[in-house]
C-alpha cells in the first residue's frame, strides 16, 4: 500500500509540475527591431517570437493569408506573398523621421503588411499618432500600436524574457 501511495504522489507531483519553458524564436524571420529607446525600464515585447508549437499552429494561417491578395488578383498586390512586402516596409519605417515617436520606447514587427507597434509612449495619443504616420507608407494594409503610458501598469504586449 505504502509503494502505491508514493508512486501515486509522485505522478501527480509530475503532471503539477509546470513544463519547461520553450524557446521563443522568430521562426518566420519576420523583421523585428527597436525603433526608439528614451524610456528607461520599457520591456522589450516578444514580438514575432513563438514556441514551436506556436509555429506549427500558424503555419497554415500564414500560408493562406500571404497569397490570398494574389491569387483574388487584386490591384495592389504586385508579389505573390503578402510576406514579400515585409522587408521593404520596415526599411521604409526606419528610414522615415516619425516626430510622433519622439520620447518613446518602441519595437516594431512586420508581418503580411500589418506592423505592429509596441513599446511605451510618453503620452497615450502617441500611440495613434504612431499608427497614422506608419499607415501612410507603401504597401502597409493596416497598423496596430499596442503601447502604455504608465510605467506602474504591465505592458498590454507579450514580455519577452531571454532564457
Amino acid at each position: 500500500m505504502r509503494l502505491v501511495v508514493v508512486v501515486f504522489g509522485t505522478l501527480l507531483a509530475l503532471c503539477g509540475a509546470p513544463a519547461r519553458s520553450e524557446e521563443l524564436r522568430n521562426w518566420f524571420n519576420d523583421p523585428f527591431f527597436q525603433l526608439t529607446a528614451a524610456i528607461p525600464g520599457c520591456q522589450e515585447p516578444a514580438g514575432p517570437r513563438v514556441s514551436a508549437a506556436e509555429r506549427q499552429a500558424q503555419s497554415h494561417r500564414r500560408a493562406e493569408k500571404g497569397t490570398t491578395c494574389w491569387l483574388a488578383q487584386e490591384q495592389d498586390c504586385e508579389h505573390p506573398s503578402a510576406y514579400a512586402y515585409d522587408g521593404s516596409i520596415a526599411r521604409s519605417i526606419r528610414s522615415t523621421p516619425l516626430v510622433a515617436a519622439q520620447r518613446t520606447s518602441l519595437w516594431v514587427t512586420v508581418q503580411g503588411r500589418v506592423v505592429y507597434v509596441e513599446g511605451c509612449v510618453a503620452q497615450e495619443a502617441q500611440g495613434s499618432q504612431v499608427e497614422a504616420a506608419i499607415r501612410k507608407l507603401p504597401h502597409v494594409q493596416q497598423v496596430i500600436a499596442i503601447v502604455t503610458a504608465s510605467s506602474n501598469a504591465a505592458p498590454p504586449y507579450r514580455v519577452f524574457k531571454p532564457r
